[in-house]
């Protein structure tokens, strides 16, 4: 089995991690780009298909109108996850910071009682 200094595998994990980041990154910059060409590709379709300049228009004007129709259910389920993703997370942290306090407390009762038991002994 092959050995790697510290500084050999710092940079092993790094290389890796910089390789995992930018095939992310990398994804998320085909998904813009595929809709992107799906809107190219329909706007070339529509403007070289046999019909007149008028249901030509009104084509392009109602495949715009269903584009924001779209984009608006789309950013408003977005919207409604990011709420919901918020509500969680702040849900996560009001019950951490409960255990922290009911921690803290026991620990604080905690020594009170070896502070009474010490004293107790003390005294006998």
């Amino acid at each position: 089995m092959e050995q790697f200094g510290v500084g050999e595998a710092s940079l092993i994990t790094e290389t890796a991690v910089h390789y995992t980041i930018g095939n992310k990154m990398d994804e998320d910059k085909r998904i813009p780009y595929f809709f992107l060409g799906v809107g190219i590709g329909v706007a070339v379709g529509i403007l070289f298909a046999p019909k007149s300049g008028e249901e030509t228009r009104a084509l392009l004007r109602s495949k715009a109108d269903e584009s924001g129709d779209f984009l608006r259910r789309k950013s408003d389920d977005l919207r409604e996850q990011a709420t919901e993703a918020v509500d969680k997370g702040k849900s996560v942290l009001q019950r951490q910071k409960e255990q922290v306090v009911a921690a803290v407390d026991a620990g604080k009762q905690a020594y009170r009682d070896a502070m009474r038991d010490d004293a107790g002994v003390a005294a006998d």
